[in-house]
């Protein structure tokens, strides 16, 4: 049985992989944004251990949210799923940041780095990183002219590139990104064409199973397949640039 704390959970992706988690007997600790958004969490999620709550794009928030988790105790799993999609207008966060890359980015590196070191950390990234570049200079889009897709396809890759370098800085960790498929939910649109029911048993079985074959890190997956991710991925240079630019964007040290 394992212990998971699951991002974005109130609904989508994230609520059904709580779902499907508990159903399987493991313990599992929801997040939400809001009181309001947590309790409706815990009613839609029945046997949920508790719900952590905090708005990820604030850093401040997200560091609270960190603390929480952390005084629930050990945990054996993260599931980083919390996201803005595509189609996000320009906003700005309460740090004056755009919340797509302060969501998307900077809360998974900010959680990662303050959450006590699980055995396994997922997360959600998209086919769309794969048309992504790396666009280092201006990650938080405070000097390009705004282009929602790019910004989230951007953000989507950057997920990669952190699981890809935790991977390799923390050995005794489990560190993988997938893709859930172009889905119905909030974020995919109504007209998304891909399996629902398919869609959140990736981040399910790389968060509990002992499949040998969810046991990899470093890797990124499909519908519980191997897949090839953004090359840029993988180059230790540009995933030290992405780490050290998130501990400068959120005041959070990169934990060694």
């Amino acid at each position: 049985m394992a212990r998971v704390v699951v991002t974005g959970s109130a609904d989508g992706l994230g609520q059904m992989a709580a779902r499907l988690m508990v159903d399987a007997g493991h313990r599992v600790v929801l997040h939400a944004r809001s009181r309001e958004r947590a309790a409706q969490a815990l009613a839609a999620v029945p046997g949920a251990e508790a719900a952590v709550i905090g708005d990820l794009s604030s850093i401040d928030a997200t560091c609270q949210v960190a603390e929480q988790v952390n005084q629930l105790g050990a945990f054996d799993a993260v599931i980083h799923n919390a996201g803005i999609g595509y189609r996000e207008p320009h906003r700005l966060t309460v740090d004056g940041i755009a919340s797509v890359f302060a969501v998307n980015t900077l809360a998974p590196y900010i959680l990662t780095m303050r959450i006590h070191r699980p055995r396994r950390l997922v997360y959600l990234s998209s086919g769309m990183h794969r048309g992504a570049a790396v666009e280092l200079t201006d990650l938080t889009w405070s000097e390009r002219a705004w282009n929602g897709a790019s910004a989230y396809a951007e953000s989507k890759l950057h997920d990669v590139i952190l699981a890809f370098a935790v991977a390799r800085l923390w050995p005794d960790v489990l560190s993988n990104a997938l893709e859930p498929g172009w889905v119905a939910t909030k974020m995919g649109g109504p007209g998304a064409p891909d399996d629902m029911e398919a869609a959140p048993r990736t981040q399910v079985w790389l968060a509990s199973s002992d499949d040998p074959q969810a046991l990899v890190s470093g890797k990124y997956f499909y519908h519980l397949k191997a897949r090839a991710a953004n090359p840029e991925a993988s180059d230790p240079a540009i995933q030290q640039q992405l780490l050290q630019a998130c501990a400068r964007i959120s005041g959070v040290a990169l934990a060694t």
